[in-house]
């Protein structure tokens, strides 16, 4: 890798529906999961990885948000506001300005990345290169803590993923973290729409590959989801 990726961005603009009745008072993002929230312990991946700046896109209960990081002085934090949620894709792009670099990590809001035997993101970062669009980080579906869905991507051995498509399961759920490239947003639209077209575009450019997890990872979806997580901490400590 040529350049230290110093941005990153946590999305964080949903509006949390399959999480009521907690989300209707509390954007998802905030909800602590064994005493800290989801959206901080994104941010604490991103600080160990050398990131100094980072943004957060905010719309449903947004307020909260931003009072919530007004507090937190160890990352330069900046907000992108949404008058309405913008999807995955939509929310980077308006997201832009706000991100320093070539490339920059992206990390999902509802989700707990637990490192493996180093830090994931650092992992990550080693495996950019100016030959890549977007890389992905992939975990083994049975290793999905909370998840109850059927794959997203198989892996070959160059490692490019592919979309599980018709195929009624796959053997790799997404994590929801990645690196991107700031050009796979040349000339893209505003408003919503998913960063599924920008690793569609990658993968068929042949500019898009993926890593496996060898950490855990906590989908913390639905009331339930954040159950099994909060087990999961009391049995780690």
């Amino acid at each position: 890798m040529s350049d230290v990726i110093t941005s990153g961005m946590v999305l964080a603009a949903g509006l949390g529906t399959r999480m009521r009745p907690l989300t209707l008072t509390t954007p998802k993002p905030l909800i602590p999961v064994a005493g800290r929230t989801m959206a901080d312990r994104a941010l604490d991946r991103l600080k160990e990885a050398g990131v100094t700046q980072a943004v957060l896109n905010i719309s449903y209960l947004g307020e909260q948000i931003e009072a919530h990081f007004a507090t937190r002085t160890d990352l330069d934090i900046q907000l992108s506001k949404e008058d309405e949620p913008l999807e995955t894709g939509g929310g980077v792009h308006k997201a832009l300005p706000m991100l320093s670099g070539d490339a920059f990590f992206v990390m999902n809001g509802d989700a707990v990345l637990v490192n493996g035997e180093q830090p994931t993101l650092q992992r990550l970062a080693d495996q950019w290169g100016a030959d890549l669009d977007v890389l992905l980080l992939l975990l083994p579906i049975e290793k999905a803590t909370g998840y109850e869905g059927y794959g997203d991507f198989t892996l070959n051995e160059e490692k490019v993923p592919a979309f599980r498509g018709e195929a009624p399961s796959a053997p790799y759920v997404f994590s929801g973290t990645q690196i991107l490239s700031r050009r796979v947003f040349d000339g893209r639209k505003t408003g919503k729409w998913s960063l599924r077209e920008v690793y569609q575009d990658a993968i068929v450019q042949g500019r898009a590959q993926a890593i496996v997890h060898d950490g855990d990872w906590l989908h913390v979806g639905t009331p339930e989801g954040l159950e099994v997580a909060e087990r999961y901490f009391a049995e780690c400590d």
